[in-house]
């Protein structure tokens, strides 16, 4: 089974819209976006911009397992039907418990706001 960054790769792929647009637009570098392929899960947002630039809603790729960790996917609605029809919205599901994939989320944020905070660096000084 495919995991996020790969997922991604090959949306991308299927978009015919090419890397340099990409990384043009939400200017990063194309080794940034390569080492994204990499990745087995990717920043919620990351992923939301890229469908927003190549015109795909990743929220159906992901399985429901990852999906549950994506904040762009709307929650479960159901309707209990008794003498009345009511609706009730299954809660949103809490962060794992597991102490060792959160440290591996909280990893993989730390990494984006790095290439982030280096990405402007970059912008405001230039390179050296």
């Amino acid at each position: 089974m495919p995991h996020q960054g790969e997922i991604l790769q090959e949306a991308i792929k299927n978009s015919g819209i090419s890397i340099t647009r990409i990384v043009e637009e939400l200017g990063i570098t194309r080794p940034t976006i390569y080492r994204k392929f990499k990745d087995d899960t990717l920043d919620a947002n990351f992923v939301k911009n890229i469908g927003q630039i190549i015109g795909h809603d990743f929220s159906h790729d992901f399985t429901i397992a990852e999906q549950s960790s994506l904040p762009f996917v709307t929650p479960v609605v159901r309707s209990s039907v008794t003498n009345h029809v009511t609706q009730r919205v299954t809660p949103a599901q809490t962060p794992d418990s597991d102490p060792s994939k959160q440290l591996l989320a909280l990893q993989t944020k730390y990494i984006a706001l790095l290439e982030a905070y280096n990405e402007l660096l970059l912008k405001v000084y230039g390179p050296k």
